[in-house]
């Protein structure tokens, strides 16, 4: 038994990663032992940033679980950017504490056997926690949530900075502000573990401490070929900020700082614009832009979804703005979403497009785009499609939409406000 325990520890403190293995993480490799290693051991505070792909959160449910093993009264606070993106992870975590892999290892350490005491969207405790704290061994938060008299041995922070944080300053401001909350939460022998993988060069990963990078060059997780794929698919910046983990200028780019307002009175009496996909890899766009004394106030919305998907969600968000007419052209479905549009009630105006995209979206948008704030519920997407638009972008779904609207508002006579009929 003396000589099984010991083995045990060996391999928890050597080859952790192989853990993984058994409980279903087959693709990690020695380079994942070294990061799941500086995890469990280092006592430093540490930031991992790894290129898209790189398992990196694989390798810290991981870390959550089997520290709940080996250290089971130092308890952690878990931040991912939203309460649903820290579901996700917890679940994991506590699928590998209930894997026949973690119960031997629990069995073999403190012979019995493992069972989860607390195990939520947001918590993990187990029958190994004998501390007299109130606090249980994880506990998992939005970046946003409070965290007023909390404390923690260990604070892990996970992808908080993302793509709202690329394309709004405020988002970037208010992620930076509650990064450095945190610093209050630490205790005193504590340290704190960042994953992710920056957006922009302001993010609050400029705020993080002890950068170790590993960028799709160096960590031998994707091969050339598929690195060509993937760069075919985006524009040079956003490849080098998700891949090559550094910034650079947007290289083509017709369009960069976009303004934002909370004023939604602001866009009320305008019109509507719907792009629509029928499948494949195009994207539903949809747009609503106001004529302002001073430039426009805009609304955009991107899904990944035949246009029938998301007529709810747009005929809503229409009515909730107060949007007037809804545009999209007939010649690409000989009228069929105008018709759809229209037996649904929906005050619907078609058009026919014969006008090049690129010309479209280089003349009608960026004519406009430095006067347009647009509301801050916008999709992030949405922004960011426009922001990585170039000639020869992949998608152009959002400026598409954009641009259509502005030209039909440019049109004079076209412009109708109602809210209501045909």
């Amino acid at each position: 038994m003396q000589t099984d325990k010991k083995k045990i520890l060996d391999l928890l403190y050597d080859r952790p990663a192989l853990i993984g293995h058994w409980v279903g993480f087959k693709d990690l490799t020695e380079l994942h032992n070294g990061w799941l290693k500086d995890f469990l051991y280092s006592r430093a505070d540490q930031t991992l940033l790894a290129h898209r792909g790189s398992y990196k959160t694989s390798v810290l449910s991981l870390f959550l679980a089997i520290h709940a093993v080996i250290a089971p009264n130092e308890n952690v606070l878990f931040f991912r950017k939203t309460d649903d993106d820290v579901a996700e992870v917890i679940r994991q975590a506590q699928k590998i504490l209930q894997s026949g892999a973690l119960g031997r290892i629990c069995f073999l350490l403190y012979g019995r056997p493992l069972t989860l005491t607390a195990a939520s969207t947001g918590e993990i405790d187990t029958n190994l926690h004998t501390s007299f704290s109130g606090a249980s061994q994880i506990v998992g938060l939005g970046i946003g949530t409070s965290i007023t008299g909390k404390h923690a041995d260990i604070v892990v922070t996970d992808d908080i900075v993302n793509i709202k944080d690329r394309v709004s300053p405020a988002e970037r401001k208010r992620t930076c502000l509650q990064y450095m909350e945190l610093q209050n939460i630490k205790n005193r022998s504590g340290r704190f573990i960042n994953t992710g993988t920056p957006w922009h060069k302001e993010d609050a990963i400029s705020l993080m401490p002890n950068v170790k990078r590993y960028d799709c060059y160096h960590t031998g997780l994707i091969t050339p070929e598929k690195l060509t794929q993937l760069r075919s698919t985006m524009t040079d910046s956003l490849f080098a900020a998700n891949y090559e983990l550094k910034h650079i200028a947007d290289e083509g780019a017709l369009f960069r700082g976009p303004q934002f307002t909370d004023d939604e009175n602001a866009i009320y009496d305008g019109l509507a614009q719907v792009d629509a996909a029928y499948g494949g890899m195009d994207f539903t766009a949809f747009t609503i832009l106001k004529k302002t004394a001073d430039g426009f106030v805009g609304y955009g919305r991107l899904w990944h979804k035949h246009v029938d998907d998301c007529i709810t969600e747009i005929e809503s968000d229409r009515k909730r703005l107060r949007a007037g007419s809804l545009y999209c052209e007939t010649n690409g479905d000989k009228g069929y979403l105008l018709k759809e549009l229209r037996s649904r009630g929906i005050q619907a105006r078609g058009y026919h497009e014969n006008m090049n995209k690129y010309v479209k979206i280089s003349t009608h948008l960026k004519k406009h785009w430095a006067k347009i704030k647009w509301l801050s519920g916008t999709d992030p997407e949405y922004i960011n499609q426009i922001l990585d638009y170039t000639e020869n972008a992949a998608h152009d779904d959002a400026p598409d939409s954009a641009a259509s609207l502005l030209r039909e508002m440019e049109g004079g006579s076209r412009i109708n406000v109602l809210h209501g009929g045909l």
